[in-house]
Parts: C-alpha cells; sequence; structure tokens
C-alpha cells in the first residue's frame, strides 16, 4: 500500500534494517544478541528498526559481506518497505560497501561508522569533538573511492573516469592534512588537560569504568550528588567529568568517561586514549556492570580487554554490580536454577569474588538499594591506598 504523504516540517525518522551473520564460532542466540546491541545502537542514533536479517555463513562474502540469496532477499524488503538505511554488525570494507550500495540503492552503513556517527552527535568539549572528528576522517581515509565527489565541479557519465582521479587524490591529500593537524590540536590539549591533572591536590583517584549503558553516571550522580547527564542511550557520557567527594570517612576524586561496547572502533580507541588518561591515572577503578543484562560476564571480559589495552588492568578494583532490581526469573547460574533472588546474589558474590579476587557489591544506584556497602568498600580502598602511600614514603 502506498505511503500517504505527510506535509509536516518535521524531520522524518529515518527506517533501517539491521543485518548480522552467524559465524562458525558463534551460536544463534550469541548473533540475535549482538543484533539486539545494533538495533539499540541505531535507536541512539535515531533510526526506527523495522527488520532485521541473520544468515548463516563459514566465512563472510568477501564481495558482498552476505550470500546472495540473502542479499537479494534484503534488496526486496528495501525496495518494498522504502528503507532509508541498512545496517550491518560487521566493519565493511569500501568495496564490499560499494557492491551493498549498487545492489541495495541505499545507505549502508556498517557498525564502526554508526558507533562514531553517536560519537559525533554526542560530543560536547572541543577535546571530545576533534577527537570523534579525527577517528571520523581516519575511518574515511580508504573508503573515498565512493564519496569523492564533494570537492568536483562537474560529474563524469558511467563511471566518473578522467578528472574523478585527480580528484580523489586531492581529497585523500586533504584528509591527510586535516588528520596531521587535528593531532596537532589535540596533542596541545593533552598537555593542557595533563597539567591540570598535576595541578589537582593530591586526593584518591577514583574512575568508574564499564560497557556503555550500565549506569555509571547514575552513580556518579549519586555518590558525588552531582548532575552528570545520564540517559537509558548509548554513550550517553563520552567527556571526562570529575567530581570531589567529600565524605567525612574519605575524600577523593571521582571520574565517569566514555562506556565500553563490543568491537569498538580501533579509530576511536586510539583517539580517545588521551581522554581515558582518567582510567590510566586512577588509583581504583568501579566496574560497573549491569548484573541484569544476560551477557553481563562477556561485557565483564570486554572492559577487561580494553582496560588491558589502554594500559589500565592493574588497578584495584571494585566490583560494582548494578541493576539488582532489574533482575528477573529465572535466576539460573551454571546448570542450577536458583529460587530466590537474595540466595543468587549471595552465590554469584561468591563466585566473582572467587573469580576475579576483588570486593563484589550487588546494588541498585537509581533504587539506592545496597549502597551503603558500596560506600563502605570505597572508603576502605581509599584508606588502604593512603596506607600503601605512607609506606613508601618511610
Amino acid at each position: 500500500m502506498a505511503r500517504t504523504k505527510s506535509f509536516s516540517t518535521a524531520k522524518k525518522q529515518e527506517e533501517a534494517v539491521i543485518v548480522g551473520v552467524i559465524t562458525q564460532h558463534q551460536r544463534l542466540e550469541q548473533a540475535e544478541e549482538y543484533l539486539d546491541e545494533l538495533a539499540f545502537l541505531a535507536h541512539t542514533a535515531g533510526a526506527l528498526v523495522k527488520k532485521r536479517f541473520l544468515q548463516k555463513l563459514s566465512f563472510p562474502n568477501p564481495r558482498t559481506f552476505i550470500g546472495e540469496g540473502k542479499l537479494q532477499e534484503i534488496a526486496d524488503y528495501v525496495s518494498n518497505n522504502e528503507i532509508d538505511i541498512v545496517l550491518f554488525d560487521d566493519e565493511l570494507s569500501p568495496s564490499q560497501i560499494r557492491n551493498l550500495e549498487h545492489t541495495l540503492k541505499c545507505k549502508i552503513l556498517d557498525r564502526s561508522n554508526l558507533i562514531l556517527d553517536i560519537f559525533a552527535s554526542r560530543a560536547q568539549s572541543a577535546q571530545a569533538k576533534f577527537q570523534v572528528e579525527l577517528a571520523q576522517t581516519q575511518y574515511l581515509l580508504p573508503r573515498l573511492t565512493r564519496m569523492w565527489t564533494h570537492l568536483s565541479k562537474h560529474k563524469g557519465g558511467i563511471g566518473m573516469k578522467g578528472p574523478g582521479e585527480s580528484e580523489i587524490e586531492t581529497d585523500r591529500r586533504i584528509l591527510r592534512n586535516t588528520i596531521t593537524k587535528l593531532k596537532e590540536r589535540l596533542e596541545i590539549i593533552d598537555k593542557q588537560a595533563a597539567t591540570q591533572r598535576r595541578n589537582r591536590d593530591l586526593k584518591t583517584r577514583i574512575s568508574l569504568v564499564g560497557y556503555t549503558n550500565v549506569g555509571k553516571s547514575t552513580l556518579m550522580n549519586l555518590l558525588a550528588k552531582s548532575e552528570v547527564f545520564a540517559e537509558d542511550k548509548l554513550f550517553a557520557t563520552l567527556d571526562s567529568t570529575v567530581r570531589k567527594v567529600n565524605w567525612p570517612e574519605a575524600s577523593f576524586l571521582l571520574s565517569d568517561t566514555v562506556g565500553f561496547i563490543r568491537k569498538l572502533p580501533h579509530q576511536l580507541v586510539e583517539c580517545f586514549k588521551s581522554t581515558l588518561d582518567e582510567i590510566r591515572e586512577a588509583d581504583i577503578l568501579l566496574h560497573v556492570v549491569d548484573v541484569s543484562h544476560p551477557s553481563f560476564e562477556n561485557h565483564i571480559h570486554v572492559v577487561n580487554e580494553t582496560l588491558k589495552e589502554i594500559g589500565a588492568l592493574n588497578k584495584e578494583v571494585i566490583l560494582v554490580f548494578n541493576k539488582i532490581d532489574q533482575l528477573k526469573e529465572p535466576f539460573i547460574l551454571g546448570d542450577e536454577t536458583i529460587e530466590s533472588k537474595q540466595e543468587y546474589i549471595f552465590q554469584l558474590k561468591k563466585s566473582w569474588m572467587a573469580k576475579e579476587n576483588y570486593p563484589a557489591i550487588f546494588i541498585s544506584a537509581a533504587k539506592k538499594i545496597n549502597t551503603d556497602e558500596l560506600k563502605t568498600a570505597i572508603i576502605n580502598a581509599v584508606a588502604e591506598i593512603k596506607l600503601k602511600i605512607k609506606e613508601s614514603k618511610t
């Protein structure tokens, strides 16, 4: 049925379909979960996901990522439903994007491009904006062959041969110059930020880390009695936020920064390494986990791998399992089904303290459940850090 035209001046929400593959190393449930996350990313970016497509492949098709039959199925759906964007859950090569655009006749975005777009919309400070622009420019550089036309004074026919190639080289040179200038600007900002960190008083530093959307900003507001922006979308926080916390039993600096995510584009990790200095220079990490998420253990692994990548793994850590108010039956631990939520939490706490050798606290930051235990753990950790510093000086 044809769509009725709207005469409203409001911008139409872009409609999308999402695409993933089930590889030989994945289960169907895992692939579905990854598409759930991609759908949440799309929602965060402002798109409306209309349908999802999954295909089981030993390895992605080097030309089109997916097989010809599945590609035609997607093309038919896109055409019949006037879809604006097709989102893929893996990074696509420039040739794959070009081939997919040719067949699907709509905008093609891979996971990395989508995350970069979200970061660009969320960046507030000059540093964050420069970092995102640098990551986007580095991502764009090898993909210029399909996107170079903005400097062309006239388009050629068919393959736009002739002057097109020189325009591509011109654009590449412009992008390389842009990358150089952005790196120079970021180097100046990084030096200023490093000076500011050195000039802070000698309080213990605590950093909130975790997967994106686990409630770090909500916890920041609770502990520091601040008004940090918190939202039920991915990457609500990009810029590092630092607050002084002065409790009668302990005083410290508490920082919140960008959340981590599976398959975070390597360009972003590189560009945000300076922002993540707050984590690297912290004395204590509060590793916040959404315990109500079915894959919270995988999220812990992703965060630990990212901490390892930025050189911040060997820190004092408190594991903060957040959102216990959102836990739902059945409570399953290993092969055992547990009747009581309290018993489930008790068994989880024992297993994770044994596994990680860290304090493990189970709370709800939003509902302020069990936050006194977390406060006690923080006070004890701060006291231990101060004792170690005192002993090192004697």
